[in-house]
């Protein structure tokens, strides 16, 4: 399973990043941090389907999405052309990405950001608000019903939205039965790797009007957002098709308008 094995290797980080910078250390820089901004206002109001615009170089199943790779120039390019919000892919071993990419793109562009990787534990909550994310995502799959809970609770006293996602009626009964306020249904399984949008609709009857709905993976053209937008979705997640066209901008406002 590409899934357990993400997060073995994520635990063996941890350990070795929890030696370089202590969690008391993040706790600490904490309190002198500047607000963070609205994530779940960003992605809702209007009507029309939000864009979170992924910054992604690779993924496990794909390789390389993107060789000509510039994380601040791509997120600027977003912001420019109307996106809602930017996911920020941190995890290195498995999709190339950095941590320095968040806080970098945090001194470029006014939109709110999301950390995109693989939360395991606490210490990554108080890691991700450091580095400037305004949102985290919390993946059901990888996480029991009671370290959801809690890390809504810590996410929550650290004024970060959390992103909760799921992929089955069993992850969303999970997800529902924790109160998680904005929901991701990932079109994608991540222990196939297998991309399917019909899982957004299959699963989005289930969720309560007053959730937000976030639809994430395999959106590569304006139809799909239409069926979106039909489905009642407030945004969608988007990194490969953006990732590999030649004109990022272009693609964004064809997604969009």
């Amino acid at each position: 399973m590409i899934l357990d094995t993400i997060i073995a290797h994520k635990q063996k980080e941890l350990a070795a990043e929890q030696q370089q910078v202590s969690i008391a250390k993040l706790e600490a820089a904490v309190t002198n941090l500047p607000p963070t901004r609205d994530f779940r206002g960003a992605i809702t109001g209007s009507g029309i389907v939000k864009l979170i615009a992924e910054v992604k170089k690779k993924s496990p199943s794909k390789g390389i999405i993107r060789e000509d790779f510039h994380p601040v120039s791509i997120a600027e390019t977003y912001v420019t052309n109307g996106a809602a919000a930017i996911s920020v892919l941190t995890d290195k071993h498995f999709f190339a990405g950095e941590l320095d990419y968040l806080r970098a793109i945090r001194d470029t562009v006014d939109v709110p950001l999301l950390r995109k990787d693989f939360t395991i534990d606490p210490y990554h909550i108080y890691q991700a608000r450091v580095a400037g994310a305004d949102a985290i995502l919390l993946i059901v799959a990888a996480l029991t019903a009671s370290q959801l809970e809690t890390f809504i609770e810590i996410a929550a006293s650290l004024s970060l939205a959390c992103l909760v996602e799921v992929h089955t009626r069993e992850e969303l009964a999970i997800a529902l039965d924790v109160e998680a306020q904005i929901i991701g249904i990932n079109n994608r399984d991540l222990r196939t790797f297998h991309t399917d949008i019909a899982t957004t609709f299959q699963l989005r009857e289930d969720i309560p009007a007053d959730r937000v709905v976030v639809s994430e993976s395999g959106i590569y053209a304006r139809e799909d957002v239409m069926k979106l937008q039909e489905a009642g979705i407030h945004a969608m997640l988007v990194g490969e098709s953006l990732m590999r066209s030649p004109d990022i901008g272009e693609q964004v406002r064809h997604l969009i308008s």
